[in-house]
């Protein structure tokens, strides 16, 4: 088991890691004109293909009210477009736009090429190291009551 000190600078280096790349995506994603909040709703578009607000909703782990103001700010900005669902009148289809579609389609593209910058030269043995002691970490948040989906915007 690892003294405190070790544990302490292990955690001193996630959090380093993640202090930079929220940095890195937040100025990436500004100059494409998008918040964090706005590129995951496009990312979850762009897997899910065409869908109500309810479902990205429950996807992105955020209240209605939340979802109407991302879904709108993402049609004002010529990502995506609201259209009637087939068999629902009730609820309308989120869509993406050419632009939009497009800009999913590069947002993919470039988390492939970071993962290529980040692990290429990294030898299977290191990178299977290290996504298992990801996955340890993560279980641990989880039973703790830490996740995602414990400090989304309900």
């Amino acid at each position: 088991m690892a003294d405190q000190t070790r544990q302490t600078q292990a955690l001193g280096r996630i959090l380093e890691l993640v202090v930079v790349l929220s940095e890195d995506m937040t100025r990436g994603l500004e100059r494409l004109g998008l918040t964090d909040s706005r590129a995951h709703l496009l990312w979850e578009l762009h897997h899910r293909g065409p869908s109500t607000q309810r479902t990205l909703a429950d996807a992105l782990h955020v209240s209605a009210r939340n979802i109407t103001g991302l879904v709108d700010a993402l049609v004002a900005t010529g990502f995506v477009t609201r259209e009637p669902h087939p068999t629902d009148r009730r609820a309308t289809l989120v869509s993406f736009t050419e632009h939009g579609a497009a800009t999913a389609a590069a947002l993919e593209r470039g988390q492939h090429e970071f993962a290529r910058i980040l692990f290429e030269e990294m030898p299977d043995h290191r990178l299977d190291g290290l996504v298992e002691g990801l996955n340890e970490v993560l279980d641990r948040l989880r039973k703790h009551g830490v996740s995602i989906e414990s400090g989304a915007d309900q």
